[in-house]
């Protein structure tokens, strides 16, 4: 989605230096895209509109807004405020449900993010957080490595020893998610924090491309990228998923950051879960 987009936050005594690029596309089967993204440093956020739901793109585009709305560009947020807007954003997808008949017909979407963040402690941190199964990756030394959890039918199974990582990727219930915003009054968010460091990229993903490209491919297409090539990282690993098949939509946001100067760490503590919960019987199935 264009050049790539810079931001420099000042922090105490430092400063981090982000690079950023966006890239979204239908796929070769689907008609609308139904992903939508955010990429406002300091917030980065994928979400995946519910196929076959009603509104699956604008659950999405909503979910977004709840962000957007808030987000100060250039300046670090609060957990507390990361952690309410998820709420807000569930609370808006959920607004979008309605009825036909006696049926009430239910909006859903994932939503996965990144933040860079104030811990209570007034040190500083990158916060990640998702529901359902778009993905956050650590990209390092050409390896990637997943660093959310799946909140799916398959993942559970895998988890159980009942089927390999490899077999979830051709299992019938691939796409079957337990937990989506607007499947419950309270979004049950996995939420965590992820250190500083001098060097770092990120990489938010929607199943689109998870589910096309293993992630060895992943990392290979992120290894081999060369600059002076005309097109982003994000833009050739969209691309690579729509050749391996796009069979749904794909967006990809990646977050290059170089920490200048000297920043304490220290606070990059595990974080508390917040106090919410939604059953597995609110499972979300999509198309």
């Amino acid at each position: 989605m264009g050049a790539p987009r810079t931001y420099d936050i000042p922090l105490p005594a430092a400063s981090l230096q982000l690079t950023v690029t966006t890239a979204t596309d239908v796929g070769a089967v689907r008609r609308v895209n139904e992903d939508s993204l955010l990429a406002v440093g300091p917030v980065f956020l994928v979400a995946d509109g519910m196929g076959g739901h009603s509104f699956g793109d604008r659950a999405s585009q909503s979910a977004v807004a709840a962000f957007q709305r808030e987000v100060v560009p250039g300046r670090p947020a609060e957990i507390a405020h990361i952690l309410d807007l998820v709420q807000v954003a569930n609370s808006d997808v959920i607004d979008l449900s309605s009825w036909a008949g006696e049926e009430r017909v239910l909006s859903g979407t994932t939503l996965t993010g990144l933040a860079l963040v104030e811990t209570p402690g007034g040190a500083f941190a990158w916060l990640g957080f998702n529901v359902g199964d778009s993905r956050l990756y650590g990209y390092t030394s050409g390896h990637l490595t997943q660093l959310s959890v799946d909140h799916s039918v398959v993942q559970e199974l895998v988890d159980a020893g009942a089927i390999t990582p490899e077999q979830a990727h051709g299992h019938p219930d691939r796409n079957v998610v337990t937990r989506a915003l607007g499947a419950a009054e309270r979004a049950d968010a996995d939420v965590w924090s992820i250190p500083i460091q001098e060097q770092q990229t990120f990489l938010i993903c929607s199943d689109g491309l998870s589910k096309e490209m293993t992630d060895p491919e992943i990392a290979r297409v992120m290894r081999d990228h060369d600059a002076s090539s005309g097109s982003t990282v994000a833009e050739e690993l969209v691309a690579a998923a729509v050749a391996a098949g796009g069979r749904d939509n794909v967006t990809v946001v990646v977050v290059e950051s170089r920490l200048v100067g000297d920043l304490h760490t220290d606070a990059a503590q595990t974080l508390d879960r917040p106090p919410i919960s939604a059953a597995f019987e609110d499972t979300m199935p999509r198309a």
